[in-house]
């Protein structure tokens, strides 16, 4: 049976959360939120997102709460401890974690979740800020099954497609594989380009190439579009795409894969934020081998 309820918390109202709990709200529901940063609790507001003083007082007599966290820090600090969200929640409520973190902390939230009588479900999202407001992400799911059929018309209110995987971490697991590719992709894409414009080939004519070719992932002409103007403003940062980066290799580490590509793009990252390019979007890589390369920006 699908929850009945229309009270709903959100915990996170960022760049992500915020147009996520929207949504929740056009659907239909009254969703409460709060955000340690009161500039976004006022943007919750005009969305129609009720804003509470505390994180406890959001959740109190919700049977839904929806936890949107930037890395394992602060989801740590937010729902465990003596003090933590965990411990306002009622039993037999639901929570819902949509940030890609590690496994290690997922597991570490699930038991003590389970210890409070609360179902927990993973369900990180695939997609970005830019398309968030749009109800296009995607999302993957892990945890009990009976309780993600519940609750996903929730989640279909801001996502375009649910993909159930099983009952513990393996939704974690798909969203930082889905990650390594974007990662890898951006530098593949950043040495392609570089290697044909020292073979003369236009800017726009490369662009054009890749985007009629076998390569034209939509991964491809997602970011072939702002190249085409050099647009390099984030939808998913570089120090974002880093701190993925490392939990990809941590990742591996554990179940003893070797994530080779993985460690070399975390270099070319860590060469991006060093250099002042943290805050830039991800496909900044083509910025950085053109540097390597001696290449001055494109004529467009």
């Amino acid at each position: 049976m699908a929850v009945t309820s229309n009270k709903i918390a959100w915990i996170g109202v960022g760049k992500m959360g915020l147009p996520m709990a929207g949504l929740i709200v056009k659907a239909g529901h009254t969703v409460t939120a709060f955000d340690p940063n009161r500039e976004r609790l006022a943007s919750a507001r005009e969305q129609g997102i009720a804003a509470a003083a505390s994180a406890a007082e959001a959740v109190a007599g919700c049977d839904v709460v929806f936890a949107s966290l930037p890395d394992d820090a602060t989801l740590r600090a937010t729902m465990l401890g003596p003090q933590g969200l965990l411990q306002a929640m009622a039993p037999q409520s639901v929570l819902i974690e949509t940030s890609t973190v590690s496994a290690e902390i997922s597991v570490e939230l699930g038991g003590a979740a389970k210890a409070r009588d609360i179902a927990y479900l993973r369900a990180p999202v695939s997609g970005n800020a830019s398309i968030a407001h749009t109800g296009a992400l995607t999302c993957f799911v892990s945890g009990p099954q009976p309780v993600f059929e519940r609750v996903q018309p929730l989640l279909a209110a801001f996502t375009r497609a649910q993909t159930y995987l099983g009952p513990n971490e393996e939704a974690r697991y798909a969203k930082l594989a889905v990650n390594l590719m974007i990662a890898v992709s951006a530098g593949m894409m950043a040495e392609s380009l570089a290697l044909a414009r020292k073979g003369g080939i236009a800017w726009q004519d490369i662009l054009q190439v890749l985007d009629d070719s076998a390569v034209a992932s939509p991964m491809v002409k997602y970011k072939t579009a702002p190249l085409r103007t050099r647009n390099f403003d984030s939808t998913f940062s570089c120090r974002q795409m880093a701190k993925d980066l490392d939990l990809i290799l941590a990742a591996g580490h554990s179940v003893g894969v070797p994530l080779q590509l993985a460690a070399q793009v975390r270099e070319t990252y860590g060469s991006l934020v060093a250099q002042g390019d943290g805050e830039t979007d991800f496909i900044a890589t083509v910025q950085h081998i053109e540097r390597l390369s001696g290449l001055d920006d494109p004529k467009l």
